[in-house]
């Protein structure tokens, strides 16, 4: 097995990140992987197997059972610890995400920064698990609602966030008083061990049961074992709308509770009252960015009849400048696909388009082996299409982006809602009135719904997450946090009778 920290493979800004990977001692599959930037080796990493994953419920039982007894403020303390440390080791770990993701330098740096946030934000929210106090019918009783933590939350996240999405619901579980196991996805194991070796010198440091944090490295085999397992109370899986849908109905089999972030196909609406200076690099980093693998990745542009033309003409522009090469130097804007695979996935679908009618406005275009030694590096595709167009029903994790025309408002928002997938949109407008109305019950049916800003970059102040296809989860902020808990209402006779409920008689 390989250590990252010994492999000459790997640049500088990786020094002193620890992963932890002489610990695993998996039983499972062997992953190698390899980066996307140029096509070496990050390392060999076993993985679990069904054995595995059973001891691995067993200490987190184990280690619920006390640490479920620790007051929220004080996990809230462990929380904040644990985003200090990611404070000291931004830097190296966002680049190793970059590296073995592939995303851009800065957005490596930014999923981290994320995962600073939601400890923040959770750290204060350990002292705000507010419950209801309500008033009872019954003369001298009183009525409230507490909230108790669920036990073991599983979380499956997937590459294209290893490490941010996961934080999102870590961070919340903790305080609420949960202990998490963590399946991140086979392609990104190193991140998912870093992050995990980061947060038990945290637990060992405060001399606290390890089961509250753990981690599996597996495949499916893994996924479904978490799934069916009546000890994992909740199941937050992202990914695929596929994955999500055989997620929902294991768990639902056994009565669990599932929180599920899955496929996007994002569109934002461009008015014939926009602002193009704003919403051109918008559209462009939204389509581009993590070069179009984030579930708000911008899929679909509906543009107003009357801007079309200047709109395209200053979107190929746009494209135009666009840098493209190894995403650890801050020059470039787009680094490469995950894999060759998801390069295939790029090929055929833009293939399709042209095959349903649609024409290519710029990309359309793998990259030299030669120069791009990994061969993941794409151009960055604009195609023209309309919304009759079955591939544009689907959500393809690669930089394509479709665009249309619409002649009035409810057709662009009939237009955007016409699809499976419910996450992101956004409208350009400066009309209020327009704005208003995409907000409005009328209007987008997403979960996220942005007036002059993109698809893509959510806070963690707000609950993220959408409808239809997408799942219907929420993680992050607003009181996504009531997800991870159970609900108590409980009633309190102090008086000296016992009078019934809707006055009812009981006599003996």
């Amino acid at each position: 097995m390989k250590d990252i920290l010994s492999s000459n493979k790997l640049t500088p800004p990786f020094l002193g990140v620890s992963t932890g990977i002489e610990s695993w001692e998996g039983q499972g599959t062997l992953y190698r992987i390899q980066s996307p930037v140029d096509g070496l080796e990050i390392g060999s990493v076993k993985g679990g197997d069904k054995g595995d994953f059973e001891r691995v419920i067993v200490q987190s039982e184990k280690a619920f059972r006390k640490w479920r007894l620790i007051p929220a403020p004080q996990r809230g303390e462990i929380v904040r610890q644990f985003g200090d440390e990611l404070r000291k080791q931004k830097d190296k770990l966002g680049a190793l995400v970059s590296y073995e993701m592939g995303k851009s330098l800065q957005e490596g740096l930014g999923e981290v920064q994320e995962m600073i946030d939601i400890c923040d934000f959770a750290v204060g929210m350990s002292r705000q698990l507010y419950g209801l106090q309500m008033h009872s019918e019954r003369p001298e009783h009183r009525m409230l609602e507490q909230w108790h933590p669920l036990g073991i939350v599983g979380i499956i996240s997937a590459f294209n966030f290893p490490v941010a999405v996961w934080a999102w619901n870590t961070a919340l579980a903790w305080i609420c008083g949960n202990v998490c196991v963590w399946k991140p996805s086979e392609k990104t194991p190193f991140t998912a061990l870093a992050c995990q070796r980061i947060m038990t010198e945290v637990i060992k440091r405060n001399h606290l049961p390890e089961g509250i944090c753990s981690l599996i490295i597996g495949g499916k085999d893994i996924g479904e074992q978490m799934a069916a397992h009546s000890k994992v109370a909740l199941v937050s899986a992202t990914g695929s709308t596929k994955m999500g849908k055989s997620v929902a109905q294991v768990v639902a089999a056994r009565l669990g509770k599932s929180i599920l972030e899955l496929g996007g196909n994002n569109a934002i609406i461009i008015s014939d009252n926009a602002d193009l200076s704003h919403a051109i690099p918008a559209v462009v980093f939204g389509a581009v960015g993590t070069c179009g693998q984030r579930c708000t990745s911008t899929r679909r542009l509906i543009v107003h009849a009357s801007k079309y033309d200047e709109l395209v003409n200053q979107l190929i522009k746009a494209y135009d400048q666009i840098k493209i090469g190894n995403p650890l130097d801050e020059k470039n804007h787009v680094g490469p696909l995950i894999d060759k695979q998801a390069v295939e996935n790029y090929v055929k679908t833009i293939e399709t388009a042209i095959e349903q009618g649609g024409k290519v406005l710029t990309g359309n275009h793998v990259l030299d082996s030669q120069e791009f030694l990994s061969g993941c590096y794409v151009k960055p595709t604009v195609i023209e299409a309309k919304s009759s167009m079955e591939i544009v029903q689907n959500e393809t994790f690669a930089p394509i982006l479709y665009v249309m025309k619409y002649s009035t408002l409810e057709d662009a928002i009939d237009i955007q809602n016409a699809v499976p997938q419910g996450l992101s949109s956004s409208i350009f407008t400066l009309n209020i009135r327009e704005s208003e109305q995409f907000l409005s019950v009328a209007g987008s049916d997403c979960g996220i719904a942005n007036v002059n800003i993109g698809t893509s970059g959510a806070e963690i102040g707000g609950a993220f997450g959408g409808e239809k296809e997408t799942g219907g989860g929420r993680e992050s902020g607003s009181d996504a946090w009531k997800s991870y808990m159970r609900r108590q209402t409980c009633t309190i006779n102090y008086g000296d009778k016992l009078p019934l409920a809707q006055g009812i008689k009981f006599e003996l």
